[in-house]
């Protein structure tokens, strides 16, 4: 059986994220610039003034100050100009009760969308009334590094959970900090899993209260410092 090889632009996790130039809401920006030495959150919307699109944006401004507490900025990107994003986001603070200040990149020629993969290639119907495809929900977390380090797509049809985004961001800077993983549903509070790299010697000075359920899965609570 022959596997196709992946398409040149496409970006895996542990990609590094292209940079690029851009008009948004909040003037023109280099992206690398604007990142800084942070983590960054960087998501795609197809369209603005659309519903769906709507309530996420005054979900994600809402809970700015909690990915702030984690050293995170905000991104988001829609294939609109940037004059068509500030009047959006005026209706966004009026409908969700936001106040959102972080930018939203235009893409209106689909080129940064391209550049990272956001393009809905399953529905050649999904497309704006020059005929050119949308971009599809996708989420980037970028490490300080420029590192991609998860990626989630949805369709255009359906939101986001950003309670879900913070929690991976929390799991990502917990096991950059400490050698661990998180096991399924994990939030924080939750015992973490002992890394496999981590002999048992070394977990009874690491995590004095580990315990072995199996060789190869040991629980151990985690005292972080409240966000």
């Amino acid at each position: 059986m022959s596997i196709p090889k992946p398409a040149g632009n496409t970006l895996r996790l542990g990609s590094k994220a292209p940079n690029f130039q851009a008009d948004t809401s909040n003037g023109p920006i280099d992206f690398y610039e604007y990142t800084g030495d942070s983590w960054t959150v960087f998501f795609s919307h197809p369209d603005d003034f659309t519903p769906v699109c709507t309530t996420e944006l005054g979900a994600f401004a809402k809970l700015q100050p909690e990915f702030e507490k984690r050293g995170a900025k905000l991104i988001g990107l829609s294939a609109n100009d940037s004059s068509s994003h500030k009047a959006w986001i005026k209706d966004i603070d009026e409908i969700t009760g936001s106040k959102l200040s972080f930018p939203i990149v235009a893409d209106p020629k689909r080129e940064i969308a391209t550049a990272y993969d956001m393009i809905d290639y399953q529905d050649a119907t999904n497309v704006d009334d020059k005929g050119v495809q949308f971009t599809i929900r996708s989420v980037f977390i970028i490490d300080p590094k420029k590192t991609i380090r998860l990626i989630i797509s949805y369709p255009a049809s359906t939101g986001r959970n950003t309670a879900e985004v913070l929690r991976v961001l929390d799991s990502l800077q917990l096991g950059d900090k400490n050698r661990i993983t998180t096991p399924i549903n994990w939030v924080p509070g939750d015992d973490v899993i002992v890394h496999p790299s981590v002999s048992n010697d070394e977990a009874k000075t690491l995590f004095p209260k580990f315990r072995i359920i199996k060789p190869y899965l040991r629980l151990t609570p985690l005292e972080v410092e409240q966000k």
